[in-house]
């Protein structure tokens, strides 16, 4: 199941128009809890690109759980820390089938993400879980 959000709650100037829609992840699919997230970045493993930093641990749960944190490093204002949480929440989505259940996912954004697109992510997305050994061979 996913959710819909339309694209006018974008930030001045992220070249969002109205009739775009971003698709945000499934609420069973997110890791919501700040000790969830402490968990994942302190006890997991961790790789870095230029925009994202992932961390991933196995869990208890039995299923997918991903989340995302921007800072405020990267922004001050909530509206573009919130637009680029959304923007990674599409960038993951064609490869949510791929990836192995049981496992908490933690995609930190860097300061270079402030200037990325969807495709950007993407790419650089898949590039670390492949490095990660959580999606197989191209």
């Amino acid at each position: 199941m996913v959710v819909a959000f339309s694209g006018h709650a974008a930030p001045k100037g992220a070249g969002s128009s109205p009739s775009k829609t971003i698709v945000a992840l499934n609420r069973a699919l997110r890791l919501r809890k700040s000790n969830e997230f402490q968990r994942v970045v302190q006890q997991g493993r961790s790789l870095t690109s230029q925009l994202l930093i992932l961390a991933w641990l196995p869990n208890d749960v039995g299923r997918l759980r991903i989340g995302f944190v921007v800072s405020k490093r990267i922004s001050k204002q909530a509206v573009e820390r919130n637009y680029i949480k959304r923007l990674l929440s599409e960038a993951i989505r064609p490869v949510l089938d791929s990836l192995p259940t049981g496992w908490d996912i933690a995609f930190r954004a860097r300061n270079q993400a402030i200037a990325a697109d969807v495709h950007m992510f993407r790419q650089d997305i898949t590039t670390l879980l492949y490095r990660a050994g959580l999606l197989a061979a191209r």
